[in-house]
């Protein structure tokens, strides 16, 4: 069992190798991440191998070619978020926004011409704009004007989410208009095979996907998305895994006694380096679209 929680890994691995034990069977270790690539391949006959896969999830954010900020702004404290996920939770107060321009947010890494992911800067930005809210109009303030409780949540909640969510797709679409450049350049995808596949808890954010659809019908891909409760962590996922393995007679053990977990693993083989080391310039796709109003902010 490869990448995840150590000891639910250990756990799950015991008991698979006992369950192979005592009913004869060969082991397959799985790895979470092709799981959730491979999803969409039981959903979507017609994907063939090669094809770019986002995999894209609260602890992952992954670019690979297939051969948690919510709890800061309290959203929990609100009755309609409180049993909703925290990407779950933005994408709802996103939609609710009046003004999602209010705050500004910049892309991250837009000078490094690579695949590469980084939200931590996205977060220091939110945890500024918090922070300066808090200070400039003051909890007081709030608790006598907005009835908002110290521990409460800010008025402006919902455009700040709008904001949010719109600096990490804009984020997300330039990293992957990137890769999309960078399998075509090196030819590793044929035309006929152009697709992306969006799989990971995250992935249900329909904001995003949005986002995600214009580049591929911009740059010609087609874009696949599992249904949501595929797309998420579940054990249907690591099955069909274990079916596509077991089709083309790879990652199979009789011998199994040796196989231990793996808290974190590469997914394939790296092609960051070569990326960065192709210095490729892209002309963005537009996304103007995707926010109103739409006049105030430029691609």
């Amino acid at each position: 069992m490869i990448d995840g929680l150590p000891l639910s890994l250990l756990i799950g691995t015991k008991y698979g190798k006992h369950l192979c034990r005592i009913h004869k069977k060969p082991f397959m270790p799985i790895h979470h991440m092709e799981a959730h690539a491979l999803t969409a391949r039981m959903h979507d006959k017609n994907i063939d191998f090669p094809f770019l896969v986002l995999l894209i999830s609260g602890g992952h954010c992954l670019l690979a070619v297939a051969e948690r900020m919510a709890r800061r702004m309290k959203l929990k404290n609100l009755p309609d978020y409180s049993r909703l996920s925290g990407g779950q939770a933005v994408e709802l107060a996103a939609s609710k926004a009046a003004d999602p321009l209010k705050f500004k947010f910049g892309i991250p890494m837009l000078q490094y011409k690579d695949c590469n992911f980084s939200f931590a800067g996205i977060k220091n930005q939110l945890l500024m704009h918090l922070m300066r809210e808090e200070r400039e109009k003051g909890n007081y303030v709030y608790y006598i004007i907005y009835n908002v409780p110290p521990d409460g949540v800010i008025p402006c909640v919902n455009d700040l989410c709008a904001g949010l969510q719109l600096v990490m797709t804009r984020h997300i679409c330039h990293r992957i208009q990137r890769g999309m450049e960078y399998v075509s350049q090196k030819k590793i995808i044929p035309p006929d095979k152009q697709t992306l596949v969006v799989s990971g808890g995250a992935a249900c954010n329909n904001f995003i996907a949005k986002g995600l659809k214009m580049v591929c019908d911009e740059v010609g891909y087609k874009m696949v998305r599992p249904p949501p409760k595929l797309c998420t962590d579940n054990g249907v996922m690591i099955a069909w895994n274990g079916a596509e393995r077991w089709k083309e007679k790879v990652g199979i053990f009789a011998d199994f006694d040796d196989i231990d977990v793996e808290k974190s693993s590469p997914l394939g083989e790296s092609m960051a380096d070569d990326v960065q080391n192709s210095n490729i310039s892209c002309k963005w796709v537009k996304l103007t679209k995707l926010n109103y109003p739409q006049s105030e902010w430029v691609d």
